[in-house]
């Protein structure tokens, strides 16, 4: 007994040694894990909400770690600039609203770029009420139209060289629905994946909704934006954050997403599952993150017929000068790989 006794003794202190062996491979593991990962920090254009969805999934169910990154969204907001955060290198890229501010940094010498495009398609919409006879776009003439400075600056100028709209429709839109509800002889702009809801929840009607991108509009949406230097000196870097971006996007749209909203709201408390829910739901109606070149080169996608096409425009338009090399505002290296392909439901 004594023998066996003794024996027990030593294999259990074996085991304890073992044990702690593991347990100390394992943090050395893991500490070294933590030291590889790259620390990235990512601005976005306004505060947490679904159309930045994609990216709040791949920091929630590790895709942005298991491509070796520590990742920080940075939201932005009514009194937050991030974008001037990205060249004096205090964020390592930033969410871009649409094409246009590609062409800006142009311009202006801003030495940054777009990386990839998450949404194939402009969110923007103008909303008019039913039962005015207001069918097609064109209708739309016949309205009083509620639109931003910045609109009017961009995409209204479109719309005057293309479709003949004039000045004299136009009435500031402060982001409040109220003049739009009280006159039945108006549109107001917004957003595909809000604002009509907000309207069908106030007013208790649905309203027309015109999504600029089926009428010709053909800016790419929510790109990612960096700085040329990283693009140099770290593109390895910069494919890992573009794909993992990509297959967050592809997770938040066909899978479970609820990690994702889960940080959404606790960022932005004001955000409601309701509200999420109907903008996973209008992304897919109308194809904002995954349609046209998105369909066979993957969630991210440009292409330079793409990129000149909406030069062109904007150039007719007025809104770029004829001699701006737009080229230099964006890259193709990190895009159209088909990443994510395979996460898509097949249809």
């Amino acid at each position: 007994m004594a023998f066996t006794a003794m024996l027990k003794s030593r294999l259990t202190g074996l085991g304890c040694r073992l044990a702690l062996a593991g347990a100390i491979s394992s943090f050395a593991f893991n500490f070294a894990l933590a030291q590889a990962l790259d620390k990235v920090s990512f601005g976005t254009n306004w505060v947490a909400e679904g159309e930045h969805g994609g990216f709040y999934q791949a920091l929630a169910d590790g895709t942005y770690r298991k491509y070796g990154l520590d990742v920080t969204i940075v939201p932005g907001g009514p009194n937050v600039n991030n974008r001037i955060l990205l060249p004096v290198g205090k964020i390592d890229f930033f969410l871009g609203a649409n094409t246009l501010q590609a062409f800006d940094a142009v311009e202006q010498n801003v030495p940054t770029i777009e990386v990839a495009a998450l949404f194939q398609k402009d969110p923007q919409v103008l909303i008019a009420h039913p039962d005015q006879g207001i069918e097609k776009f064109t209708d739309l003439k016949k309205l009083t139209l509620l639109i931003s400075r910045e609109g009017v600056a961009t995409y209204y100028q479109w719309r005057k060289a293309d479709y003949g709209f004039s000045d004299a429709q136009v009435r500031p839109y402060t982001f409040n629905p109220q003049p739009f509800l009280a006159n039945k002889r108006s549109a107001m702009q917004g957003y595909v994946t809000s604002e009509p809801l907000a309207i069908a929840k106030a007013a208790n009607f649905t309203p027309k909704v015109f999504l600029l991108a089926d009428q010709g509009f053909s800016a790419y949406s929510t790109l990612i934006e960096t700085r040329r230097d990283l693009v140099d000196k770290r593109p390895d870097l910069v494919q890992r954050f573009v794909d993992a971006s990509t297959i967050g996007w592809y997770n938040y749209l066909y899978d479970d997403n609820r990690a994702a909203n889960a940080l959404i709201k606790k960022q932005n408390p004001e955000m409601t599952d309701e509200l999420l829910a109907y903008c996973v739901s209008a992304m897919k109606k109308y194809g904002i993150a995954d349609s046209g070149d998105a369909l066979t080169l993957g969630i991210g996608a440009m292409t330079d017929a793409r990129m000149e096409d909406f030069f062109d425009k904007m150039m007719r338009a007025g809104v770029a000068k004829s001699n701006l090399d737009y080229r230099k505002g964006y890259t193709l290296q990190f895009v159209d790989k088909k990443v994510g392909l395979d996460l898509r439901p097949k249809r």
